[in-house]
């Protein structure tokens, strides 16, 4: 049986000069969630383009991509949309300038549930733990750059 039904979501890995990560708390589909910014690719959307899309409407910050560094290799079920399969695909990346966006210190601090409300937050690398996020694939890049 041909599988049609096929959710490609393009996510960047941030690390600031202070080794911290950046991470995004959001508020969709009437859920709260931690995970690194990026998000769905659009019909038509290169991986790179989606992912520059995603830095831009997320950060409202042009991206450099560093290389990539991780690409589902697991079946996981899609929890948006009609389902199907879930690929996520990781790359390292840079800001091309510094960041002009606020941060907050504490997870989902000064988020409104509204749809999609969003807050960005630096997390300390040494202090992230795979449990500081939501879905399964983020846990498993979150164990990789902890070295677990």
């Amino acid at each position: 049986m041909p599988i049609s039904n096929f959710n490609v979501r393009v996510y960047g890995i941030i690390i600031n000069q202070n080794e911290e990560l950046l991470l995004s708390d959001e508020y969709c589909a009437n859920q709260f969630m931690t995970k690194f910014p990026g998000g769905g690719l659009e019909y038509g959307e290169g991986l790179i383009e989606g992912l520059k899309r995603e830095f831009i409407e997320e950060c409202n910050e042009e991206i450099e991509i560093i290389s990539h560094y991780y690409t589902t290799d697991f079946f996981i079920e899609s929890v948006f949309g009609n389902g199907g399969q879930l690929i996520s695909i990781y790359y390292l990346v840079a800001f091309k300038n510094d960041p002009a966006f606020k941060t907050v210190k504490i997870p989902f601090e000064t988020l409104t549930p509204t749809k999609d409300a969003q807050v960005l937050r630096w997390v300390p690398l040494k202090e992230l733990s795979s449990k500081h996020l939501t879905w399964p694939v983020d846990k498993v890049v979150v164990k990789m750059l902890k070295g677990e």
